[in-house]
């Protein structure tokens, strides 16, 4: 009888290793979904990991898919109600999205409805002009805003309420100008709004540090201020924080990924544990270096209390802007 129950037992832990490895293996057809069109910094979180998945960890190259709308709100829903056991898709986030999770941006679904992978870097909000804008410092900006509030037009990727409006929002605060008094144009996403920027269509867009770092190769643009607790390090370094010119706008930003709600455990945590290797390889700080990224790094239970943390925080700023009930 003991041979018997020995013989069951390691035949049963042969059935699991093996179930378990074909579990965890590397997803087939490998997919992310950038909710916005191409150019701005969900694009760019999705072309980071189709880079870095590149370096042995898959097999079959991913692929990278843009659903624009409703600045993630139409990914979101998309994949909780469409989507939602597909193991080899994963979807760009930001710190935008806990905002618009926090305001009711993405309808009924909350920060509890999707499974979060991982966050792999950080961003910084930017206040960014033309080369040849007449506004040479964060305060020429905010003085003009104060002075003339109709005479400064902002542009930035996403409605009010998200979170370029949000640092613009905050701009105006700065300048004792109530938020509904500015001028404010929404595009879908920051590739629409460098563009309209570089059209002379709007004056200043309040964008991220990430996306700005070619265009100043290219002295098209000039960055007013970085939205950072400090000065940021390599391309950025001389470039000011609004907090030392004397004005406090901190906006740092997480980017990372989530799945669908019903996607297998073991899918998840195949993502979970490459995500874990890639993060520590050198080969992966050095493709979030080229990105403008700087080094932010959570899986497992410690994203989700931080990402519930975020969400609660979005919600007592978006009070104190009127965009929640108090």
């Amino acid at each position: 009888m003991l041979l018997k129950k020995t013989l069951f037992a390691a035949a049963t832990a042969v059935i699991a290793t093996l179930a378990a490895g074909v579990a965890h293996a590397a997803p087939e057809k490998p997919e992310c979904i950038a909710p916005a069109k191409p150019g701005g910094g969900f694009d760019l979180t999705c072309k980071l990991v189709q880079s870095a998945l590149q370096n042995g960890y898959l097999e079959a190259p991913m692929r990278v898919t843009y659903m624009p709308g409703g600045i993630g709100a139409v990914a979101y829903n998309t994949v909780i109600a469409n989507r939602p056991a597909e193991g080899g898709t994963v979807v760009a986030f930001s710190g935008g999205s806990f905002l618009n999770l926090a305001i009711g941006k993405f309808g009924k679904y909350t920060e509890k409805d999707v499974k979060w992978v991982a966050a792999v870097g950080a961003d910084y909000g930017a206040v960014i002009v033309k080369a040849d804008s007449p506004y040479q410092s964060l305060k020429d900006l905010i003085e003009t805003t104060r002075a003339n509030p109709g005479k400064v037009i902002y542009g930035s990727g996403g409605s009010v309420g998200s979170q370029d409006w949000m640092k613009s929002a905050l701009i105006a605060k700065q300048a004792g100008v109530n938020y509904k008094d500015m001028r404010y144009v929404a595009f879908e996403g920051g590739g629409e709004a460098m563009t309209a920027l570089m059209g002379g269509h709007v004056h200043a867009y309040t964008g991220d540090a990430s996306e700005v770092a070619a265009h100043l190769k290219g002295g098209r643009v000039r960055v007013l201020a970085v939205l950072a607790p400090e000065r940021l390090p390599g391309e950025l370094a001389a470039i000011p924080t609004a907090i030392e010119q004397g004005y406090n706008v901190d906006w740092t930003i997480a980017r990372g990924y989530y799945m669908g709600p019903k996607v297998a455990d073991a899918d998840r945590q195949w993502w979970t544990a490459t995500f874990d290797k890639m993060l520590a390889a050198p080969e992966f700080d050095r493709l979030r270096q080229e990105r403008g990224l700087f080094p932010f790094a959570l899986t497992g239970q410690a994203l989700d209390d931080y990402v519930s943390k975020e969400v609660q925080r979005y919600a007592a700023l978006a009070r104190e802007f009127g965009l929640l009930a108090q």
